[in-house]
């Protein structure tokens, strides 16, 4: 495992969820965090985390994302070619777009495809919008590019 240099990568944080577990004294809440890391030169990852509070879920989930870091290949400003992945229940569907499109990405997608450093792509997301199951989608699909 390469050792990454923190300053520069930057982080997102794609979702956050509150989660009850029912006791016999009421709800116990935890929250969990979807993070998105990136250095915008083709490095992204993803991490998960739960705590009791919110800043240590994030914490925990960026600490998970330098463990996910994958590197993909940029062809210019976008991608070398059309791919469609299904992970789970979502699909997502990634094309290569010319100069100057920017980046036609919606929900969970959007920041994964911004922190890889990709400028021009169209994509669309198909079947389950559950935003942990689409970045793992994207980054499953971008890390599958030739």
């Amino acid at each position: 495992m390469e050792k990454y240099n923190r300053e520069e990568f930057e982080e997102v944080i794609v979702n956050i969820g509150r989660v009850a577990k029912v006791v016999k004294g009421g709800r116990r809440f935890r929250f969990t965090a979807l993070v998105v890391i990136g250095d915008k030169k083709g490095n992204v990852g993803y991490g998960f985390g739960k705590a009791k509070e919110v800043p240590d879920a994030i914490k925990k989930a960026v600490d998970d994302a330098f463990k996910n870091i994958i590197h993909i290949n940029i062809k210019g400003s976008t991608i070398s070619h059309d791919i469609e992945v299904k992970f789970n229940a979502s699909r997502i569907l990634l094309k290569p777009a010319s100069e100057g499109t920017g980046i036609i990405a919606g929900g969970a997608t959007r920041p994964v495809i911004e922190l890889a450093g990709i400028k021009d792509i169209l994509t669309k997301s198909l079947g389950s919008n559950n935003a942990a199951n689409v970045v793992r989608a994207t980054i499953k699909a971008l890390s599958m590019l030739k």
